[in-house]
């Protein structure tokens, strides 16, 4: 093989492997420049939460752009030690942004359910020529409740009870777990078969989600409580009911009757009273008196006579010497 054939040879491979060597610190340094993981960050609605850069004071920072769905700030160091100086670039971020002058750590307060969502962080130090990018995911949740447990579906057979339990809460929240113990199941429906004989267990309903967690609790003996009775409370309770509502069958008619056969007779006496008898709505007395004469001592009769005679009583105009007649109607 001539020697420029082979001069040609080495170059052409020395080149292919130059390319090689510069593709892969190109790779290495966009790795190093750019943090492609998303870190986790959970908040409670109206706390805070702080999104970590843990810089080291040696990396002297000389800018950080935070953004989001929108630009949310700008972070530069501050004169001769002091605090960072932020410039907060949207009016939703006002008043709740704080930086920290030791890792420049960023703390968002007062969170909102709208601040949920991708938030980067470009990082551009004095030893560095390139820009570094942290990624976060900030997730905003209310604290749980107590939950509610209510049972449903209830059916008996042979002094067994089959209840179907739900647990909820107040508000539909996303992320939220059910478990049950101690029977350890998951999700929010729980279905049992109550007997006498478990009756004292408790059935315990926790929620959770990634901020908090709350649970409530219900006793056996607040589950079928009318199934737990043996039958011969049952049949006692039957006879007892059976036993009332005989006596009302009968006693109830007897009052009505004796209340109507009062009313009517209240009524005949108040007609009576209303129409005596015509007779004896006048009754006439004669005053008599003896001549002074005949006798020392007045004497007085009194005779009532009928209405037929006070006619010819009235018209009597004689009557004997030394002796006066008075008629009294009354």
């Amino acid at each position: 093989m001539p020697c420029c054939v082979q001069k040609f040879t080495v170059k052409k491979m020395a080149r292919h492997h130059l390319w090689i060597l510069l593709f892969c610190l190109q790779t290495c340094l966009e790795a190093a420049g750019s943090d492609t993981d998303i870190f986790i960050v959970n908040g409670i609605l109206g706390e805070s939460a702080t999104f970590p850069l843990n810089i080291q004071p040696s990396q002297k920072v000389t800018i950080i752009s935070w953004h989001s769905k929108t630009s949310v700030a700008f972070i530069t160091p501050g004169n001769f030690g002091e605090e960072p100086i932020v410039t907060i670039t949207h009016q939703n971020y006002q008043e709740r942004i704080r930086v920290s002058g030791q890792n420049y750590n960023l703390e968002l307060r007062n969170l909102r359910i709208e601040d949920s969502g991708i938030y980067k962080a470009d990082i551009n130090v004095e030893t560095s020529k390139t820009t570094t990018t942290r990624s976060y995911n900030l997730q905003v949740y209310r604290r749980l409740g107590k939950p509610k447990i209510t049972q449903s579906f209830v059916t008996s057979v042979n002094s067994t009870c089959n209840v179907t339990l739900t647990c909820s809460v107040d508000k539909e929240e996303k992320n939220v777990t059910y478990s049950w113990s101690p029977y350890r199941e998951e999700g929010n429906v729980l279905q049992i078969f109550q007997t006498p004989d478990n009756q004292e267990e408790a059935y315990t309903c926790t929620v959770r989600n990634p901020v908090s967690n709350n649970s409530d609790s219900i006793s056996g003996q607040q589950l079928c409580a009318d199934i737990t009775m043996s039958p011969h409370i049952h049949r006692t309770g039957l006879m007892s009911g059976l036993a009332v509502l005989s006596l009302l069958i009968i006693i109830l008619p007897s009052v009505v009757l004796f209340l109507l056969c009062k009313r009517g007779e209240g009524s005949f006496l108040k007609h009576f009273s209303k129409n005596p008898d015509a007779s004896s709505k006048k009754t006439i007395y004669t005053y008599i008196t003896v001549s002074r004469n005949t006798q020392p001592a007045e004497s007085r009769i009194y005779d009532e006579i009928p209405q037929s005679k006070m006619e010819k009583t009235s018209t009597q105009n004689s009557k004997p010497l030394g002796t006066s007649s008075y008629e009294i109607v009354i």
